[in-house]
């Protein structure tokens, strides 16, 4: 039918009601349009009209009567969008919209042709025509996004984009960058900055690589000392955050590096002088790390009783916490209120807990702690240390826990009475001793000596006993040569040998076992037999493992020719079958970033193959050993030092006991 058929003609622009429009069955489009599309054509209709007319052919029947309805042969997202502004109450439907009616044309020809032949725009050209909507007309970036039904995320991404630097954008749009290299650059708006990391880059450089050299003088707001300080307390002193809106950026980049320092040594030394002020120490340091170097002896608490009003606190609030475990144990997630409360009460319950560990008074007068950062942002209080000038006399000496501060004379075989006491029988003794001459004393406790040897060489029980209480009385004790085994424990002192060491996870571990031993140590060395005889069998083997354990030394020095030590140190490495994966990982700071191109790439190499190892081959050393500590993180590759061997007949034991499992019981 013809337009003059119902009095129209072709080609002319008309105001039909959008309730008497209708999509056309002709329409070369059948993949429905996306919500987002239509919310966005309805945004732009609200705020500018429609800037393209319809097109449109009358509707007929059957007999090729008009039915006064028309079929939209292009611009059917408009239509929808319209209908979205109708139930949105924004207009009503007998609304009119601008359409051309066309039949002089094949509806399926010129509707197909409106979807094939359009190009559309280069996204360059959109992200500097969103950033001059900003500029000139000074919309901001909501108001953007109401015009064109996007959100105002959306927006602020293009503007970002939009501001990136006109040489790199022209880079974009020759096809020499990716979008993803592109947003990387966005993440600030500084353009010689930009171009220069543009010229640093490796031949094939990825997005990550991007950003890692362009926030490089930056600290991250998940570092330690951003968490302990805050956002909020930063920006407030005048600090600046550049954010990454392309990633998930965890909080920005924290770009003024001395005042965030600033921030955390001031913090850091309130909580010193808190802590000296609640606790009654001699002196309290702050440190961003804990200074291992410090070379002083450190003394431990004692357990001691809760008075009763701490006691009847402390079940009070384990009761209520039992009570609420108990009504809440079935529930997949927490009320935010009872979340709280379990968080208040297990605060309490472990500061209530802390009051059954005690320092000695005296030792507190005298004695400090060092206040430093915890690698989670946390304050890190380590208590008692003594300083060399503040040391009491020998003879006032108790348990401790460094070995290297015990005076030389006393590894000589002087003996100290801890707390000014004798050892029981020891003046009954001397009495006698007066009596005879050194000579006789030297003869006959020479025989003795001879018949402790040959009576403990019958008893490994008591030999046990006695090597746990020598290397104890010296590990723990300071100035008290209180042993009668001629066994010293040599102690090398790790953090000297790796930095950071002692803050690693198994560090902290051991930090921790041997704080628990020290806590456990009778205060009066003449006491130390009767508590190692005392421990049960476990508990003594126990005590016994950790201090032979202290005096392992399997560190390979470049002048230290100990071969044979070495080769044990492998074979107690079989014997206890350890397994270095469980503490350590090849990570830019302990491995990757320390060792050269070649030896980065023989790592991924092994470890993954030789491909994942190609891809690496053209980065810069910097950018490669962030690239393979990703890489590595999910296997278990170990460097040939760290790795330990399959004891003898193990392998074969293995097979045996594989053969013996159920894929053998399935065979047979």
């Amino acid at each position: 039918m013809s337009a003059k058929s119902i009095g129209i003609p072709d080609g002319t622009e008309v105001r039909i009601p959008l309730s008497k429009l209708k999509k056309s069955p002709k329409n070369a489009r059948k993949t429905p349009h996306s919500a987002a599309t239509i919310e966005a054509l309805a945004a732009s209709i609200a705020a500018k009209g429609i800037l393209q007319n319809l097109v449109v052919e009358p509707e007929v029947d059957g007999d090729g009567a008009p039915t006064g309805f028309f079929c939209v042969t292009i611009g059917e997202g408009r239509r929808l969008a319209q209908l979205l502004r109708v139930q949105r109450k924004e207009i009503r439907k007998s609304e009119p919209i601008r359409c051309i009616v066309d039949t002089a044309n094949d509806a399926h020809e010129i509707s197909l042709d409106e979807n094939v032949t359009r190009e559309k725009m280069h996204p360059a050209d959109e992200f500097e025509a969103f950033r001059k909507l900003s500029d000139e007309r000074g919309l901001g970036a909501e108001e953007i996004a109401a015009r064109f039904g996007v959100t105002a995320h959306v927006v602020r991404q293009r503007l970002r984009l939009g501001a990136v630097s006109p040489k790199l954008m022209q880079l974009y749009r020759d096809g020499d960058l990716a979008l993803e290299q592109l947003m990387a650059f966005a993440i600030t708006d500084d353009h010689a900055r930009q171009e220069a990391v543009y010229e640093r880059l490796p031949f094939t450089p990825d997005a990550s690589a991007i950003r890692r050299l362009l926030t490089e003088t930056h600290v991250p707001a998940t570092d330690r000392r951003a968490r302990f300080v805050g956002l909020e307390a930063y920006t407030e002193a005048g600090g600046t955050v550049l954010r990454d809106l392309f990633t998930e950026d965890r909080g920005g980049y924290l770009e003024d590096v001395a005042l965030l320092d600033l921030l955390v040594t001031a913090r850091l030394n309130r909580e010193a002088d808190a802590l000296r002020a609640a606790e009654g120490w001699k002196w309290t340091e702050a440190h961003l790390d804990f200074p291992h170097a410090h070379g002083m002896r450190r003394v431990y608490p004692y357990p001691v009783e809760l008075l009763a009003e701490d006691q009847a606190a402390l079940l009070a609030v384990q009761s209520e916490f039992d009570r609420l475990t108990e009504q809440h144990q079935t529930a997949e997630e927490l009320p935010d209120e009872v979340d709280a409360r379990f968080g208040e009460l297990e605060a309490e319950i472990e500061r209530l807990e802390a009051k059954r560990l005690a320092y000695d008074a005296a030792d507190v007068a005298r004695g400090g702690a060092f206040v430093t950062l915890n690698h989670d942002g946390t304050v890190r209080i380590e208590r008692g240390f003594i300083r060399p000038g503040d040391e009491k006399s020998e003879a006032e000496a108790g348990p401790e826990g460094d070995a290297e501060a015990r005076d030389e004379d006393d590894q000589d075989g002087e003996e100290g009475t801890p707390d000014g006491e004798d050892d029981e029988g020891a003046n009954d003794e001397e009495d006698e001793d007066q009596k005879l001459s050194d000579a006789l004393v030297r003869d006959l406790t020479a025989h003795r000596t001879l018949g402790l040897r040959l009576n403990l060489s019958e008893q490994p029980d008591v030999a046990i006993v006695a090597v746990t209480h020598a290397l104890a009385a010296q590990i723990f004790y300071l100035g008290a040569a209180a042993h009668v085994v001629g066994i010293q424990p040599v102690k090398t002192d790790l953090a000297a040998h790796a930095d950071g060491i002692e803050d690693t996870p198994a560090g902290k571990a051991w930090s921790d076992r041997h704080a628990d031993w020290a806590r456990q140590m009778p205060k009066d060395v003449g006491a130390l037999w009767d508590f190692v005889a005392e421990l049960d069998h476990d508990s003594r083997m126990a005590l016994f493992a950790h201090c032979v354990a202290l005096t392992v030394n399997a560190v390979k020095l470049p002048l230290d020719r100990r071969p044979r030590a070495l080769a044990a140190a492998r074979r107690l490495a079989e014997a206890v079958a350890l397994d270095m994966t469980a503490y350590w990982r090849p990570t830019v700071r302990t491995y990757l970033g320390r060792v050269t191109k070649a030896g980065i790439l023989g790592a991924v190499r092994e470890a993954i193959g030789e491909e994942a190892a190609g891809r690496l081959t053209d980065m810069k050393k910097a950018d490669m050993a962030q690239a393979a500590e990703q890489l590595l993180a999910s296997t278990a590759w170990l460097p040939s030092l760290l790795r330990t061997a399959v004891p003898h007949g193990q392998a074969g034991l293995q097979s045996e006991v594989q053969d013996s499992g159920p894929q053998a019981e399935a065979a047979e």
